[in-house]
């Protein structure tokens, strides 16, 4: 008999109650290519036809969106590939509650329309009180873009060539600031620039003098830096480019820059991003005198910069809520990630597994060379693939997998971990 006779039609398929449910949840054209995949499946032999509607439904994703949800056990606390910072339950819980519609841009008392995200930078103020004013565009790039075209364009931005950074994915700063029509006046050298090489360049062209924190990678041996309160006494506005996030001064990375600080020692404008240290969602913060950022607020470019709701709401949740995520991980206890370490190894004990020492890094262009002690769970390489295939990242050192529990969710349950992992060496070990 025709093989392709004993394979269901695709609308009796999709009668089926479950795949007929699943449409309405996540979307006809989902389910119908899950349906697809099955019948052919079944075409070619590799399942019996009367198996097709249990396939499909076992091959549907969760949600209709592509982007799969992973177990960060990489040891990179904000890796960028993995999505940077993960929100907190608070922020997730207000991302759902904002998903339908909300008082954005609207007084419910009044019946007017009101100020866009009024609550979230309230909290982004009260979180950082030596700002004047505060702003939220979509990222740190975009926060820089604007400061650029309002305060530099056709002038000068006055910057060490020892801050013209790559950003990642092939994108550099000056070109990025250059984009806005300003003119880059590159001072000193890689390795060495001093407030005397920035106040030979400021001038009556000069728009204002840029500080990038150059938050991944780092330059030792024969350096000089001047500090933004040297740049502060040139005259002219001076931009601060923090990078990770950071608001307040933080003892586990005493050599990261702070908006707090910044502002404190005299920096006009505090730009940084949502996503990395903060432990909130993409977005750039500018921070700073109140006049410069209300000129920044009132551009038409601004407008196009801005956040939606979700962003605003993810945002307020982390700066109001309790602890994100991120920093939970970099405050961690060592002893207690060593004590989960050696729980997950006991219960994968058939899988080769030892707990080990570990060494975790903040990631996401965040303090560059500063290790974290951590535990993790070392097993064999051949296991790399099938977790990470089944949504567990970890990183492969000398031969082995390791799974780090300093970038691990700290409530992820030692049992379900372990059920996950051996459930996927087992389907690895069967390929």
């Amino acid at each position: 008999m025709d093989s392709r006779r004993r394979v269901p039609r695709t609308d009796a398929l999709l009668a089926d109650p479950r795949l007929a449910e699943a449409a309405d949840r996540l979307g006809r054209s989902i389910v119908k290519a899950a349906v697809a995949a099955a019948q052919e499946r079944a075409r070619s032999g590799e399942i019996p036809g009367e198996t097709v509607a249990d396939a499909a439904v076992a091959s549907l994703p969760a949600h209709a969106a592509s982007l799969r949800p992973v177990i960060n056990a990489t040891g990179v606390l904000l890796h960028t590939n993995l999505g940077r910072a993960p929100l907190s339950a608070a922020a997730r819980d207000a991302v759902l509650a904002a998903a339908g519609c909300t008082d954005v841009e609207f007084d419910l008392a009044t019946g007017r329309r009101d100020r866009r995200g009024r609550g979230t930078l309230a909290a982004l103020a009260e979180a950082c009180p030596a700002a004047g004013a505060v702003h939220v565009v979509n990222n740190n790039a975009a926060a820089l873009v604007l400061a650029a075209t309002v305060l530099a364009q056709d002038r000068e931005i006055v910057i060490s060539r020892g801050e013209m950074v790559e950003i990642g994915d092939g994108f550099r700063l000056p070109e990025l600031l250059a984009s806005t029509g300003a003119r880059l006046r590159e001072v000193g050298t890689t390795n060495r620039t001093t407030a005397a090489d920035y106040a030979e360049a400021v001038g009556p062209g000069t728009g204002f003098v840029l500080k990038v924190h150059p938050s991944n990678f780092r330059i030792e041996g024969f350096t000089a830096q001047a500090s933004v309160r040297e740049l502060a006494a040139l005259g002219v506005p001076v931009v601060a480019d923090i990078g990770s996030g950071l608001l307040a001064p933080d003892p586990v990375l005493p050599d990261e820059p702070d908006a707090a600080t910044a502002l404190a020692d005299g920096a006009d404008l505090v730009t940084a991003s949502g996503d990395k240290l903060l432990g909130g969602p993409q977005a750039g913060l500018l921070l700073g005198r109140s006049d410069l950022v209300e000129r920044l607020r009132r551009h038409p470019l601004a407008r196009a910069l801005r956040v939606g709701k979700l962003t605003l709401a993810a945002l307020e949740a982390s700066l109001r809520g309790p602890e994100p995520p991120a920093a939970q991980s970099l405050h961690a206890d060592v002893r207690t990630l060593r004590e989960r370490a050696e729980l997950l190894a006991k219960e994968l004990t058939e899988h080769d597994a030892l707990a080990v020492d570990s060494v975790a890094k903040v990631g996401g262009g965040g303090a560059p060379g500063v290790e974290l002690p951590s535990a993790a769970v070392s097993l064999p390489e051949a296991y790399a693939e099938p977790l990470r295939r089944a949504g567990i990242v970890g990183r492969v050192e000398s031969g082995r997998l390791l799974l780090d529990l300093r970038s691990a969710p700290a409530d992820l349950d030692v049992t379900t971990f372990a059920r996950r992992v051996r459930s996927a060496a087992v389907t690895g070990e069967g390929r």
